[in-house]
């Protein structure tokens, strides 16, 4: 690698983040290998607390057969934390259910719920599923009440924020917001209702069918789909439009009857906010065709589609290079490569920063090729002819302007 320039050794604030997060950990629980079961509480209540501290997204704790293996996402990947012995692990498990209000006697069985916290504005998901070892926890940890209030403060792209309001000001259609899971799409969905509550002055009725409410919003009627007592999320949201609603947000498009109901609720005046897996907003448009929605329905009851994910930041240890092995055999000029540091716990990144297309299907080519079943390939062509700046291309961007490496565009888009 040719080093062009460094900035390694410039002078570099300290953040609260410790280098060694295994190590940091034990300094705060103490020694684990013999753990009294009467201090488990105390112990989750640590993870909590200090999986937060580190803005850490997502806590697993995974069964093995010697104990519990403790892990945190942290900017979008997965670090090894610490290791519980055997003789607490399933109190461990317990203590997270009781916390959910969750069936603490139910081992064989998956489970998903909320968390109670004492503190407000603290939102916390909780998944419990059965493996070989034992009950596997997996914790999601939403950004405080306060933080990306709005949509102006999630960090999108200042054409998408402005798109963004401009359909959120709709009166009817249905905005879908797409991307993998932990690409952001709730972060963002619950903005965007909380820009509508604070742009309409309460004078519009907002409410929600959730699997399960993640977020509560005092403004927004919101309800958990459940299943087991015959309200499944179409027989929900059927329901839901005889409440005189003007906004619906509908937690995630799982199947065909939910579509179905979806783009039937946004053509009678209603908004409405959903979120569906898929890679791109083309490749939205596709999967729900193949979900066997006829043509004029997603036509005419789709408003806007967004798609989103997000990258990890170099620090500012980044390192420039021209090399052709670090710049994708030429497809930049130069890049950055993630260095190294205090500051970055050794990793080369810090933070992340959320990319975003939109693709309008008022555009005659997209509305066209969606009435006539067109391909993703064709779809992807007209998009790019409409003007649509796809996630690829905001990405490389970034690229260029040393905010992210190539390798970090490639983990998460994958290869061109």
């Amino acid at each position: 690698m040719k080093l062009l320039k460094s900035h390694s050794e410039k002078a570099r604030p300290m953040d609260d983040r410790p280098l060694d997060l295994a190590h940091w950990f034990a300094q705060q629980v103490g020694d684990l290998t013999a753990v009294p079961v009467d201090q488990v509480p105390r112990i989750v209540d640590q993870i909590l607390n200090s999986a937060r501290q580190v803005g850490a997204s997502d806590i697993h704790l995974r069964p093995l057969g010697n104990g519990t293996e403790m892990r945190w996402r942290v900017d979008g990947v997965i670090q090894t934390v610490a290791h519980f012995p055997a003789s607490i692990s399933t109190n461990l498990v317990a203590r997270c259910k009781v916390l959910a209000n969750l069936l603490t006697y139910r081992v064989d069985v998956p489970q998903e719920g909320r968390l109670l916290s004492s503190q407000p504005g603290i939102e916390t998901r909780i998944s419990v599923f059965p493996t070989q070892f034992g009950e596997k926890v997996v914790i999601r940890l939403f950004a405080a009440s306060g933080h990306y209030e709005r949509i102006d403060q999630l960090g999108l792209p200042e054409d998408i924020t402005e798109r963004m309001r401009f359909y959120l000001a709709q009166t009817s259609g249905a905005i879908i917001l797409t991307g993998p899971a932990g690409s952001g799409k709730t972060t963002t969905i619950y903005a965007a209702l909380r820009e509508i509550i604070a742009t309409s002055s309460g004078e519009r009725s907002l409410v929600s069918l959730e699997d399960p409410v993640e977020v509560i919003v005092p403004e927004v009627d919101q309800t958990s789909a459940n299943p087991k007592s015959g309200m499944d999320m179409m027989t929900g949201l059927r329901s839901l439009v005889r409440q005189d609603p003007d906004v619906i947000m509908v937690g995630e498009i799982r199947d065909r009857e939910t579509a179905e109901t979806v783009f039937q609720a946004s053509l009678i005046g209603n908004l409405v906010l959903t979120t569906f897996h898929a890679g791109s907003c083309t490749r939205a448009i596709s999967r729900i065709s193949d979900m066997g929605i006829e043509p004029y329905l997603l036509r005419s009851g789709l408003l806007a589609l967004f798609s989103q994910r997000l990258l990890r930041v170099l620090c500012d240890c980044k390192q420039v290079s021209d090399d052709p092995t670090d710049t994708l055999e030429g497809q930049f000029e130069t890049v950055a490569l993630p260095a190294g540091c205090e500051k970055c716990r050794g990793t080369g990144h810090l933070g992340r920063r959320v990319i975003s297309e939109s693709l309008d299907p008022d555009q005659p080519q997209i509305a066209d090729a969606i009435l006539n079943r067109k391909d993703m390939k064709e779809l992807n062509q007209l998009a790019a002819s409409s003007g649509m700046m796809s996630l690829r291309e905001r990405a490389a961007q970034l690229v260029r302007e040393h905010i992210i490496s190539p390798q970090e565009m490639v983990r998460v888009l994958g290869s061109s």
